[in-house]
């Protein structure tokens, strides 16, 4: 981030996976800060990014003096910007929170800074951000729809299990010892064990009539794409996997498009947007992998081609580090446009 003559006070709420990487983040971008304070459900000393730290035990007292709220949104934290969330903003202080609580909420504008960050005009003190499968998604195909205008977007992700935080993580590494050893080990958070495997279930089932049969997840990046590219009747389908990768996840889009772009012009398109890295020659097996995403920022797109069955449509194939760009950097990135747009 550029300079700034203001410092500002921030807490980080949550010291799991994406609470560590909101504290690597901001030393390592020198966010002009003038205190951290990291904010979880217990008071202790933690090693986090590097080093043992200070953790705090979460109360509307200890948002005092807070310029703004990182909320981590994950593990023991998750639905803590329920309880704490406007009371800080009550307080003065300006909320961003990666939990999905408030996303859908019409007060609250959901931001992908390289998309929308207009929207934050009209901030109430609290900003969300969309889920990590969303944010990946949008950054590569807003590009295409400010040029052609979106008609339709059918997404299957293959999504890490770092995407559950630390036990997911946990679960799997000790699948894979069990394994090794010929021991046993359990499911962890998943229905079934995740090692050598693929689970079509992430989140939970609804039975509603507009979404039945859906998980949770699927209907978060429908819904979550609709309102950030304001476009609230945009068909969009998704399907859900979580696939044994500790971290970065992987989608397949098929987007159909209000006119034709050719592969070239997508590849000019998205080559020059924000955010956006293209790596595009399947003829020498070059295209982006999750193993590669881990601990970078960008969204990764490549496989890029026409659908021979439908007009006007491309299919894609795009990563990111679920951890960093989907949910810790977004969430600092907020932060860092407001105090750019001079809404802090």
């Amino acid at each position: 981030m550029g300079s700034s003559k203001r410092q500002y006070s921030v807490g980080v709420v949550g010291a799991g996976l994406v609470g560590e990487a909101l504290v690597e983040l901001l030393e390592e971008r020198a966010f002009p800060l003038k205190e951290l304070r990291i904010l979880a459900t217990s008071s202790r000393e933690q090693e986090i990014a590097g080093r043992m730290r200070e953790v705090t035990q979460i109360s509307n007292e200890a948002f005092r003096g807070l310029d703004i709220a990182l909320f981590a949104g994950t593990e023991g934290e998750s639905g803590a910007a329920q309880t704490y969330g406007w009371e800080a903003v009550e307080r003065g202080v300006f909320v961003v929170d990666n939990g999905s609580d408030f996303r859908m909420d019409s007060r609250v504008p959901l931001v992908i800074p390289e998309v929308n960050a207009g929207a934050m005009q009209e901030h109430q003190g609290f900003v969300a951000n969309p889920n990590c499968s969303t944010i990946q998604m949008v950054v590569a195909v807003a590009p295409l729809h400010r040029h052609a205008g979106i008609r339709r977007v059918v997404v299957s992700t293959y999504q890490s299990v770092s995407g559950t935080g630390r036990s997911g993580v946990r679960a799997l590494t000790q699948q894979r010892e069990a394994q090794l050893n010929g021991s046993s080990a359990d499911c962890g958070p998943y229905p079934h064990p995740i090692l050598d495997n693929c689970i079509p279930e992430i989140g939970s089932l609804k039975s509603q009539d507009k979404f039945s049969g859906y998980f949770s997840e699927e209907i978060k990046m429908i819904e979550e794409t609709r309102k950030i590219l304001a476009t609230p009747d945009l068909p969009v389908s998704a399907t859900c996997v979580r696939v044994p990768v500790r971290i970065g996840h992987s989608e397949a889009l098929n987007v159909e498009l209000g006119k034709k772009i050719s592969v070239r012009e997508a590849r000019d398109i998205l080559s020059a947007a924000p955010g956006v890295e293209v790596l595009d020659a399947p003829e020498s097996s070059q295209y982006p992998l999750a193993a590669d995403a881990g601990g970078k920022d960008g969204v990764y797109v490549g496989r890029i081609r026409q659908d021979p069955s439908k007009e006007n449509t491309l299919d894609l194939w795009c990563v990111s580090d679920n951890i960093r760009k989907g949910a810790a950097l977004n969430t600092l990135q907020i932060a860092e446009k407001a105090i750019e747009m001079e809404l802090i």
